[in-house]
């Protein structure tokens, strides 16, 4: 089993949205591994990490779920239970050989070989902490204070966490009002030109008196 330091294998690994994960990406990751979809203790440790998801994201990691189960049951599964954490499948046991997560267990007093339940913390491509035999009550509270007394998700991890609103900058000052200039002053109304004195009429010339006519005598 991967213990601390070690590197993660460069494994990708179909998830339930349809997409892809790398298990070796940049920033915190929590890898669980589990026996199988909706089993009662894969069910309960399931919903314990998804109630628990927001503070893992505000601390700066991711947490997955890794099984056999095909992409088809994880979706089931997911959706009985409104998980909110990526499951990831594994049906060929790749990734479980890797981290050692299959290997000889006890089981109803038996040896037999299948799959352990166990958790990794992966910062960067490495193991920080490894949890090799989970007891499902409560083990997602200890996972997530072993993230904070980590120190968070580190540099790269803080990345994947919600980023903090930037500060609000200082409104301006209100430019001053500039003083509203004086209006001009209304230039005095030129007095009206004097109304040009009427010109005299001419008076009509005195009719001449016509000379009276001698009477002939």
């Amino acid at each position: 089993m991967l213990a601390s330091g070690d590197k993660v294998p460069k494994l990708r690994l179909k998830s339930d949205d349809g997409g892809e994960l790398a298990l070796d990406g940049p920033g915190t990751r929590v890898v669980y591994f589990y026996p199988r979809d909706d089993t009662p203790g894969c069910t309960r440790e399931a919903q314990a990490f998804t109630a628990s998801y927001a503070e893992f994201k505000k601390a700066g990691a991711e947490v997955v779920g890794v099984s056999r189960d095909s992409i088809a049951a994880h979706c089931k599964f997911r959706d009985k239970y409104s998980l909110g954490i990526p499951l990831l499948s594994d049906p060929d046991l790749t990734a479980h050989r890797a981290f050692g997560a299959w290997g000889t267990k006890t089981m109803y007093g038996k040896k037999v070989e299948g799959v352990i339940r166990c958790t990794f913390i992966v910062r960067d491509g490495k193991v920080v902490h490894t949890f090799p035999s989970v007891k499902v009550d409560g083990h997602a509270e200890k996972v997530l204070a072993a993230i904070h007394a980590l120190g968070g998700g580190g540099a790269a991890g803080a990345k994947a966490a919600a980023k903090p609103a930037k500060k609000a900058s200082a409104p301006k000052p209100a430019k001053k009002a500039s003083a509203a200039k004086p209006a001009k002053k209304a230039s005095a109304a030129k007095p009206a030109k004097k109304a040009s004195a009427a010109k005299p009429t001419k008076t009509g010339s005195a009719t001449k008196p016509k000379k009276a006519s001698a009477k002939r005598r």
